[in-house]
């Protein structure tokens, strides 16, 4: 049939309807979540981005996967929320107002209508109606009550700590915000150093266990092996060593290995520890306070190196050993930290290397109290090793009986002479949630002179930042300037009482947002309790694996705690967690504007449309892995859309008409085996979140009609079938191309409200073959085929290819080779 004959297919130009039913999605409120819909609820959500400016490649790439599986999800019939917000407290804003001279608030408000337009373009289900942004008052005022409610039950408390603190950024860090084994900040990048500071705390230690606890929760294995080893419990024993002075307490150590207690032969303290300064004596002074000053000068990596030369001071002070009663010396080394166990520690140096090189250096003794049962053991160096079969040595009462049970034996007796006790140690700290700075959530407590620290009424909430202030990085909060800001009454008497000045860590409002979506704007409560239990917990939860021990971890510790307060009725707030990876800059780094490497999405969609880049960042690979961004290849994708734009128009007539040979009944019932097989592939991959497989089934669907049209199979029910369950199946991944031939087929609108296509398993199990196409013996195209596919139509398929035919140019083949599950190759005449 010659192109003057065929009926013209409209070009394929996304611009002409991609913002079009956008705008009618949005007039329709098509994507809205109401809260009297009888259907299943399902709860969708993504990680909430900062409002930096502009939307890069790597926050498409984030949103496209969960939109998917929202779309799926209210394809299949359940009355899916997916929201969205901003996370709009933080650093940048407020260094932004230092190095422009813009107020945070309105860079901010800038941003968000910058992104929250840029969103709209990638076409996303969000309901918008449900937006949240944590610096808005309407918003903070909860994250204030919050506090309050944390304060009233004992998990807020105020206490001195040295704490990591950033000098470019002039704030303090909580633990799980200094990165890497140079202790680097974060957000900048710049080496963090210690301070000592009067700070807010959460006692997210008092759930430990709990938090260690994943039953009941779908989440990836190395998020909950990240939390797991950061919450670090430890089974051992606290032991106390008696010291040699009037009224002062005895050292506490916690060991997991008490039954080399008969080994200690000295103590180390931390340069930190709060006894130093009580047990040095004056002698030793001096050398104490510029040891302890030295030490804290130097990073906790470079303390904890096992490779650097062990220094210590002697500090002139006694302990005693409570199972031998010897006398053993007390000394301050870097190497012993103040967070981890009590600070302290029973130096053993036959059985740890650290404490061995310590001994060595000092000429302290070593006592070998656990051996081998053989009794061989290296000649030098400390026996660490610790055989399954070890023994005690030199333990007295307790020399020759396993290690294993000396372990709870010594325990008891230490029990039952009260110094010591079986005990469970934790790496994590309480959370740190002061901030020195302006832009975030002011901490609602006065100071009064007369009644000490005080909660502020309820009623008294929010309090508002004010917008007239100093935002020079001075070290301290610019609030403690702003005369009007800091004076405030004390809710007891009345009198005159100052304002804290620190700001909530960013953190803690993400603790909670995903409970404000469910009743963004109830001016009554932080949350409506009846849609909380209607929605929450969230079904499926989506972001990257970095925020294991940050967010994630806080988000876990708000709800148990709000549920043991009484205002949750679960137990967790997300049920099933999904990672996806990063898209890196050219660089290699994670993308940032800071770092300059950002990858701007809108010229790709003015050149190619949003659902190609869209199908293109799913089909880089699997969504867990990310990787370096690089556009080459959405040219192959934005084709494949071409593709579908074409099959999907009305077919030409010499399309409705069968080859010579080819049985009609045959080319339909492969179409729609290859169909239904489309459909089974495609419904597991999406619920795993394998994108990029299931754009490549959809594409094997899209080849399989076409050469069913080149074949002749046009028109037939099999086809219509086939192309309708093509286009429902890429509607959640391509949804405007969807919806627009959708329309152009007469179907009812909208395409995203239709019912999931279903599948017949008798004809989904029947497998199927790629079958590889040579001319002359070169690869020229492929046909997907079922093994018990006739010779004679495989062959016609393979006659029928418009890639063969170009090499035919017109003739008939001299003959065609099927070698059948292998390969069919047309020979042409010479």
């Amino acid at each position: 049939m010659t192109t003057e004959t065929r009926p013209r297919t409209e070009r394929f130009d996304p611009a002409a309807y991609e913002a079009r039913w956008r705008e009618r999605w949005e007039r329709d409120g098509l994507y809205l979540a109401h809260d009297d819909d009888p259907r299943q609820k399902r709860y969708v959500l993504t990680m909430y981005p900062y409002p930096s400016g502009d939307l890069h490649i790597g926050h498409w790439y984030a949103a496209t996967g969960p939109d998917i599986a929202a779309r799926v999800h209210r394809m299949r019939g359940d009355n899916v929320m997916f929201p969205m917000g901003f996370d709009s407290f933080g650093l940048p804003a407020e260094n932004a107002a230092i190095d422009r001279g813009i107020h945070p608030a309105i860079w901010t408000a800038d941003n968000i209508e910058r992104m929250r337009a840029q969103f709209r373009t990638m076409g996303c289900m969000f309901d918008w109606t449900r937006e949240v942004a944590t610096s808005d008052p309407s918003y903070y005022r909860w994250t204030q009550w919050l506090f309050l409610q944390f304060f009233k039950a004992g998990l807020a408390y105020r206490a001195m700590a040295p704490v990591d603190w950033c000098p470019k950024d002039q704030v303090v860090l909580a633990r799980e915000q200094v990165e890497g084994v140079e202790r680097r900040c974060w957000r900048c990048g710049t080496p963090v150093i210690k301070r000592d500071l009067e700070q807010w705390f959460f006692r997210i230690t008092n759930y430990a266990d709990e938090l260690l606890d994943f039953s009941g929760i779908e989440w990836p294995e190395p998020i909950r092996l990240m939390q797991t080893n950061w919450i670090g419990r430890s089974e051992g024993a606290e032991i106390d060593f008696p010291v040699e002075a009037e009224g002062v307490d005895p050292i506490r150590v916690f060991t997991t290995r008490p039954d080399t207690i008969f080994g200690a032969t000295f103590m180390v303290l931390a340069p930190e520890h709060p006894l130093v300064a009580v047990l040095t004596t004056d002698a030793q002074r001096e050398a104490v306070d510029s040891y302890v000053v030295a030490a804290r000068r130097e990073t906790e990596i470079e303390r904890m190196n096992a490779e650097r030369d062990k220094t210590g001071v002697f500090i002139g002070a006694y302990a005693v050993n409570p199972m031998t009663q010897e006398r053993v010396p007390i000394w301050i080394a870097d190497y012993v930290l103040p967070g981890y166990g009590t600070g302290a520690i029973m130096a053993v140096p036959a059985h740890d290397e650290r404490d061995y090189a310590f001994a060595q250096k000092y000429d302290l003794p070593i006592r070998f109290v656990v051996v081998p049962a053989s009794g061989e053991r290296a000649a030098e160096g400390a026996f660490v090793e610790h055989t399954s079969d070890e023994v005690l040595t030199d333990s007295g009462e307790f020399s020759g009986m396993p290690a294993s049970e000396a372990i709870g034996a010594i325990t008891q007796q230490l029990v039952d002479i009260g110094l010591g006790s079986f005990a469970v140690s934790y790496r994590i700290r309480d959370w740190l949630v002061s901030r020195q700075r302006y832009w975030g959530a002011p901490i609602p407590i006065v100071y009064c002179p007369d009644h000490g620290i005080q909660p502020l009424p309820e009623d008294q909430l929010p309090v508002t930042l004010p917008r007239d202030v100093d935002f020079a990085p001075t070290g301290v909060s610019p609030l403690q300037s702003h005369a009007e800001f800091l004076n405030a009454a004390c809710p007891v008497c009345g009198g005159p009482a100052r304002r804290e000045t620190d700001t909530m860590d960013t953190f803690v409002d993400s603790a909670w947002y995903f409970l404000r979506y469910c009743s963004p704007h109830d001016d009554d409560e932080a949350w409506n309790a009846e849609q909380v239990r209607e929605w929450m917990p969230v079904d499926l939860y989506t972001g990257g694996a970095e925020h294991a021990v940050l967010h994630l971890l806080y988000a876990r510790f708000f709800v148990k705690a709000l549920r043991d307060m009484g205002h949750l009725a679960f137990d967790e707030p997300f049920l099933a967690l999904r990672n996806q990876g990063q898209i890196l800059g050219a660089d290699h780094q994670r993308m940032s504007k800071s770092r300059g490497n950002v990858a701007n999405p809108d010229e790709l969609v003015a050149r190619y449309g949003s659902d190609a880049v869209r199908c293109f960042l799913m089909f880089l690979g699997p969504g867990d892995q990310g990787g370096p961004w690089n556009p080459t290849g959405i040219d192959g994708i934005y084709r494949f859309l071409g593709r579908v734009w074409s099959l999907a128009q009305p077919p030409a007539g010499d399309e409705q008409r069968s080859p010579l040979g080819v049985d009609r009944q045959e080319l339909e019932r492969a179409l729609r085996r290859a169909t239904h097989v489309a459909i089974a592939g495609v419904s597991e991959d999406v619920e795993a979140f394998r994108f990029n497989t299931a754009l490549a089934k959809l594409m094997e669907l899209a080849n399989a009609i076409i050469r069913s049209r080149e074949s002749g199979a046009a028109g037939a029910s099999a086809h219509d079938e086939a192309v309708d369950s093509l286009l429902l199946l890429l509607a959640p991944m391509a949804p405007h191309i969807t919806e627009e031939l959708w329309a152009r087929r007469g179907k009812p609108y909208s395409i995203h409200q239709q019912p999931w296509p279903a599948y017949d398993p008798a004809l989904a199990a029947t497998e199927t073959i790629e079958l590889p196409v040579q001319v002359d013996g070169k690869l020229r195209d492929r046909l997907v085929i079922t093994p018990d596919t006739p010779a004679a139509e495989v062959e016609q398929m393979a006659i029928a290819s418009e890639h063969v035919q170009r090499y035919l140019a017109g003739r008939e083949a001299a003959r065609i080779v099927y070698i059948p599950g292998k390969l069919v190759n047309v020979v042409t005449p010479r």
